[in-house]
């Protein structure tokens, strides 16, 4: 029925009109940094990204680390402290954010390129990266509001279903903890740990600049030269270790006082670049991945009414991530939905999808893929991926064929490899629910 549904609305929708994929250059600065750099001349603004290998895997001892430290980059720099950096960007009409996960630490700027108004933006950034102070006092009011949120967290069910997922299917890894890292080991962190932690790993060997706007060639080589010249040269960060496959599954239930259970069932999934990768992202939109018409989604919700959303997800990184399905439901219907759940999976992994699931997943995801690169600020993220992951040059140019080319036999053969529903780990969190209280 669903495969139906999305058949009829591609046919509505139309054939996706033909889109050029960006044109994507590279090359190395003087001092190490990756850059990647496409020209979009069309509006006067240039949006940059720099990604280090600086997430909360290089945490260490100190989980919580990585995020701290990208989060003071901004709170003093140079000779500004933070209210002076935001006027700074402010003045000139310029966007600055930063963000820091499990794989990659990043700094983003939106500029329009008017050469007085961009070179303060740069001048700002350049100091951000190259010269955080780290001010002690702003160290300590940002542990304090990280562990006010730690706290929070333990609150959250679903947030308390994804640390406890996690945990359990990476163990000792680096993966396993959550970059906010713990009560414990947040209160351990001083602000010389942030000195170094920036300093071994805010470095150009270590670092990708993706950059999208209206600059040639010859200016983004001198923007990308810019902000990574006073950066050490340093080294890349060292190999994460493998992910450990675990050969039985594993089930945490979490005793939480809350109306609803929140459900998380999975396993290792895909590294970016994985030769697997495209047979298992055709293959999970149709089981999990397309929302309001995929086979988890059909069976949880529109024939049993067990849940609002239920879902399934490929989570790539560097090492093998995630691959989870989810759901929420009243306390008293949580076995019956996960073995609903369990029974789905089991059944797609054993049969496959049919061919008419395969032609609507195809037709959904190919007229969806110029809406994926129609801004900027999407093609700079496509850049940053291909960059850190060190994919293709020519990924987006080969995207719509790599999905054209997925056959039933791929899709089956990759889900009877890779999945194992028998060896996933599984998480359920709400009230009656047998099993350790939740922890922060």
């Amino acid at each position: 029925m669903f495969a139906k549904v999305l058949v009829s609305l591609m046919m509505l929708l139309g054939a996706p009109a033909l889109m050029a994929t960006p044109q994507i250059q590279h090359w190395v600065t003087d001092n190490g940094a990756r850059v990647y750099f496409v020209a979009a001349p069309e509006l006067p603004m240039v949006d940059i990204q720099i990604t280090f290998d600086a997430g909360s895997a290089r945490d260490g001892e100190r989980p919580g680390l990585a995020l701290l430290t990208n989060g003071l980059l901004a709170e003093g720099a140079g000779p500004w402290d933070a209210d002076v950096i935001a006027a700074r960007f402010e003045g000139v009409g310029a966007a600055f954010s930063n963000s820091a996960g499990r794989d990659m630490a990043s700094l983003s700027l939106r500029s329009l390129t008017r050469p007085e108004l961009l070179e303060q933006a740069l001048a700002t950034l350049e100091a951000i990266v190259e010269r955080p102070t780290f001010p002690q006092a702003a160290f300590e009011r940002e542990r304090s509001r990280l562990l006010v949120a730690i706290e929070r967290r333990g609150q959250d069910p679903g947030a308390q279903a994804r640390l406890a997922f996690y945990r359990t299917l990476y163990g000792e890894h680096p993966y396993a903890h959550p970059p906010s890292g713990y009560r414990h080991s947040v209160q351990a962190i001083e602000r010389q740990d942030l000195i170094a932690f920036h300093r071994r790993y805010y470095v150009a060997r270590n670092a990708v600049i993706a950059i999208v706007g209206a600059v040639d060639r010859a200016q983004a080589e001198q923007l990308a030269e810019r902000l990574s010249d006073e950066l050490p040269a340093g080294a890349p960060a060292p190999d994460l270790p493998p992910v450990p496959e675990p050969d039985e599954g594993r089930r945490v239930a979490i005793e939480f006082p809350s109306s609803q259970s929140h459900i998380l069932m999975g396993q290792l999934g895909v590294y970016r670049g994985d030769p697997d990768y495209f047979p298992l992202f055709v293959g999970n939109h149709i089981l999990g991945g397309a929302s309001l018409v995929s086979r988890i989604f059909d069976e949880v919700r529109e024939q049993r009414g067990l849940a609002y959303s239920a879902y399934s997800q490929l989570v790539p990184m560097r090492r093998r991530g995630p691959y989870l399905m989810g759901l929420q439901t009243r306390n008293d219907q949580a076995e019956e939905a996960l073995n609903v759940l369990r029974q789905t999976v089991h059944r797609f992994v054993a049969e496959g999808p049919s061919a008419e699931e395969l032609r609507a997943a195809k037709a959904n995801l190919l007229g969806g893929f110029p809406l994926r690169i129609d801004t900027n600020r999407k093609i700079l993220g496509y850049l940053n991926m291909i960059g850190f992951y060190g994919l293709e040059l020519d990924y987006l140019d080969r995207f719509t064929a790599r999905i054209e080319a997925v056959t039933l036999e791929q899709v089956r053969d990759a889900f009877q490899r890779r999945v194992h529903p028998e060896r996933m780990v599984t998480v359920v969190v709400g009230r009656g629910a047998e099993g350790t209280p939740s922890a922060p």
